[in-house]
Formats: C-alpha cells, structure tokens, sequence
C-alpha cells in the first residue's frame, strides 16, 4: 500500500464542528454547489458528485470512484474505504485541535498498486489529495 499525504491545513474552525461536519456527508451539499460552479473551471476533469451520509460518489475523467465511510473516531479521523475501485483505495481525514478555534487537517490516501501503475498515478494522486484537502479548508463549518 503506497501512501500520499496532503500538507497540514489549517481551518478557522473548531475541530468538533470540523469532524461533526465531515463526518455526515449530507453537510456537504453546499459544497456540491459550489463544485457545480466552478465545473467549467476544472477542464471536465470533474463531470459529477454525489453523496448520502456515508458514501461520496465521483465522477474524475470518466472514472466513478466511490468512498464509504467505515470508521469514524469521534473528533479525531474519518476513515474511507474505496467501493469497487479500479484499484484497491483508502482516504482518511484526520482532524487534530489547534488554539481552541482553530483544527489541523491532514489527508492521507492508500492505494494498492503494482508497479506497472505506480508510475502513472502517483503524482495524480499526489495532486487529488492536495487539492482536496484545499478544497475542505473552504467549507463553511
């Protein structure tokens, strides 16, 4: 299992609002709003986006991936499992308390790849968990 970590993020938030918001996905339709109008913005990169409260479904360069959630440690991390994948994934968000107001936020994927795919996705990986991670330091928690 090869790992990408995003940066540390920092979110003007508390980490119980962070972790209460991530951890029902159903809070996140103002982000599929927001996705929806920057679409054009993202060079069809992103085609859709769907969730209930324990699934996230997307649509990447004509690629559906699927994340449930199948851990949640309350206030601390939120961990994804990949549903019929291409390959073998996992995501997890780990929300850690910094100065009272405000939460660290890290995003780690794991992906099982042989060494045939490593090479070409990687650095796309790499990015997704980057942009993704910038992505959740813009929500409104």
């Amino acid at each position: 299992m090869t790992q990408f970590e995003s940066n540390i993020k920092y979110v003007p938030y508390s980490q119980e609002r962070v972790y209460e918001k991530l951890s029902d996905l159903t809070n996140l339709s103002d982000l599929a709003e927001k996705l929806e109008g920057i679409k054009s913005q993202l060079d069809g990169k992103l085609e859709d986006l769907t969730f209930d409260q324990d699934s996230l479904s997307v649509k990447v360069q004509g690629i559906n991936l699927t994340l449930r959630i199948i851990e949640r440690e309350p206030c601390k991390c939120i961990k994804f499992e990949g549903v019929n994948t291409p390959i073998p994934i996992n995501l997890w968000i780990q929300v850690l308390p910094n100065n009272g107001d405000q939460a660290k936020m890290k995003l780690t994927v794991g992906a099982d790849m042989n060494m045939f795919l490593k090479p070409m996705l990687s650095k796309p990986l790499k990015e997704g968990v980057e942009k993704l991670a910038d992505l959740l330091t813009i929500i409104q928690y």
